[in-house]
């Protein structure tokens, strides 16, 4: 096996669209104890406007053994794919095709908690930025969607509850004491978004009407013993529903939400499309003991994580320069938020507070940098006050130059223009112009 060099400087100046489209994605997890076995089935398509070779494709994957490789059904041989560290490379691909990867992991040895992961017994994902890569090859980057199908096998009195993205469409039981369940999102996505759950877990269960009269189900799962501690959450996840829909219009899209809760899990929360995961400081609350502190900031990060729905996972970032875009935005959304359901004045005054101690320094320091940087080593160190609250700044006062109204507008031509695609923050910018007939080429320099 080759190895790979030593991590470069990457330029936004550099980006190439991909050399390939991944049109739909269906995986299946055989999980044991010992090993876990990942059949990765994609249809894939050179993308038309990439001027690369439609030949070669170059697949990212790291952390993992290789079993077999298969192009339209048939098994090749190893001249025709080059392995590395961190990449897979087949050659002669066509220019459209069915590609099988089989692969196996061990999530109970994965101590960086990056892709699927064991803790405590339960088997839980983190992909963003680069983590699916650590579960099978693929092109991991967010201008790559596909809509994904996921089938989860595993023993069935372990890990009685079998989690991922979208809707359950179909679950069974099979022999040695096994069961399985097949998910499937219908909505395209990037797989830093994908998310995978097994464990013996316990869960509330609530229901929201939308404003087009769709009953959804809303979960929250934890791991056995905090069920009480849930509640708040839930309260928090409605009002956030219903909030999206009166101030922005975006109603759910899917026909169940649920939420994880767990202690092993190494950031606050993740926005995967229809199943957060949180780390359970972010979501346990018990009137007995939780102050108001703890109360708003879980009643924020729920918040945060479901508007992620449309601000961050229907409309996503074209490539990780582009990271404001969706946690500058979706901060301010709540921001907003929060400011409507307790007092703006007070609210308000808490976030600038917070970022003239946290963020002032950061821009005053060594480590200060744009809101949409011009290179990186490791994308990890971008997650910063930074991208996230100035970010959050620059998008409250373009809604201050537009007005309300004229901000709404802007708003529903960037999630009615852009969909389903992978976007820049110019492409934000550009429908808040369009919207309201508006010049912002000055603006832009605050990015």
């Amino acid at each position: 096996m080759k190895q790979n060099k030593k991590p470069t400087i990457k330029y936004r100046k550099d980006y190439k669209v991909p050399s390939h489209l991944i049109d739909t994605t269906d995986l299946y997890f055989d999980l044991n104890e010992d090993v876990t076995i990942v059949t990765n089935h994609m249809h894939i398509r050179k993308n038309p406007a990439s001027s690369e070779s439609g030949d070669i494709l170059v697949l990212d994957g790291k952390e993992q053994k290789l079993v077999s490789i298969k192009i339209d059904n048939q098994t090749i041989l190893d001249r025709r794919y080059e392995l590395t560290d961190e990449t897979l490379t087949i050659v002669d691909f066509p220019e459209s095709g069915e590609l099988e990867i089989t692969t196996e992991i061990k999530p109970q040895d994965n101590t960086v908690l990056m892709g699927l992961y064991k803790s405590s017994g339960i088997y839980c994902t983190q992909c963003e930025s680069e983590g699916f890569r650590r579960i099978t090859y693929f092109l991991d980057r967010p201008d790559v969607l596909s809509k994904f199908t996921t089938t989860i096998a595993a023993d069935k009195k372990s890990y009685p509850i079998l989690l991922s993205n979208g809707n359950l469409v179909d679950s069974g039981d099979s022999s040695g004491g096994r069961h399985w369940i097949k998910w499937e999102d219908p909505f395209l996505k990037p797989c830093y978004l994908f998310a995978a759950v097994a464990g013996d877990l316990e869960f509330i269960e609530d229901h929201f009407v939308t404003c087009s009269d769709r009953k959804i189900t809303l979960r929250l799962f934890c791991e056995k013993g905090n069920r009480d501690k849930c509640f708040h959450a839930m309260d928090v996840l409605k009002q956030a529903m219903r909030w999206d829909e009166e101030k922005y219009g975006r109603e759910y899209d899917l026909d169940l939400f649920m939420i994880l809760a767990v202690d092993d899990f190494n950031v606050g929360a993740m926005e995967n499309k229809g199943l957060n995961i949180f780390n359970s400081s972010c979501v346990f609350a018990r009137s007995d003991t939780a102050t108001d502190a703890e109360y708003g900031r879980i009643a924020g990060v729920v918040a945060h994580e479901y508007f992620h729905n449309w601000s961050g996972d229907r409309v996503t970032c074209r490539d990780w320069f582009q990271l404001s875009l969706k946690e500058g935005l979706t901060v301010f959304r709540d921001q907003t938020f929060s400011e409507d359901m307790t007092s703006q004045t007070v609210s308000r005054i808490e976030q600038v507070q917070r970022l003239r101690e946290l963020q002032f320094p950061e821009d005053a320091g060594p480590l200060a940098h744009s809101v949409r940087p011009d290179s990186y080593m490791e994308i990890d160190n971008f997650y910063t006050m930074t991208i996230y609250e100035k970010g959050a700044e620059v998008i409250r006062m373009m809604r201050v130059l537009l007005g309300l109204e004229g901000f709404r507008r802007g708003m529903d031509l960037y999630f009615e223009r852009h969909d389903g695609q992978a976007v820049t923050c110019d492409d934000f910018v550009k429908a808040m112009e369009d919207a309201n007939k508006v010049d912002f080429s000055q603006f832009r320099l605050w990015y």
